[in-house]
């Protein structure tokens, strides 16, 4: 079953269960993916839906940390939930300590010895984690391992 079939199910079954929080995100998720679909001649893949889940988690996360600097935890409270459905969707995050090892690996690879080859680094250790990372974590990771 493909991921947006999958989605489109879970959110006939958050309609009849009732939950407004996995609605809500569902229904955004599924706004984006038929948004890209038209702009696209071929159905979209489970890895641009994907992609596409990615980059609503991140607009969330952006939106809350807005509010918390606002000081408005109602609205972070409201819109925890929903990030946490939207979460259930993406691959298993890779742990600070597997990021750290695959980086070293890159940096031997390329070669670098100092900050100024952060460019090859990055460009040679992102597609490799294709979305199991986050990229603040990643840069701060290899930032660390090329400054030391």
């Amino acid at each position: 079953m493909s991921l947006r079939k999958q989605l489109q199910e879970d959110l006939q079954a958050a309609m009849r269960a009732r939950d407004a929080h996995r609605r809500s995100a569902l229904r955004m998720v599924l706004t984006s993916v038929q948004l890209a679909e038209v702009e696209s001649p071929d159905p979209l893949s489970d890895d641009e839906v994907l992609e596409l889940i990615r980059k609503e988690v991140k607009r969330r996360e952006e939106a809350v940390e807005i509010m918390r600097e606002a000081g408005r935890e109602d609205l972070v409270t409201a819109e925890g939930p929903e990030l946490d459905v939207l979460r259930a969707y993406l691959p298993a995050q890779m742990s600070e300590a597997e990021i750290r090892e695959l980086a070293r690996n890159v940096i031997d690879e390329v070669g670098a010895g100092s900050p100024r080859d952060m460019g090859k680094v990055m460009g040679m250790l992102m597609p490799r984690l294709q979305g199991r990372a986050d990229g603040r974590v990643v840069n701060q990771v290899v930032r660390d391992l090329l400054s030391t």
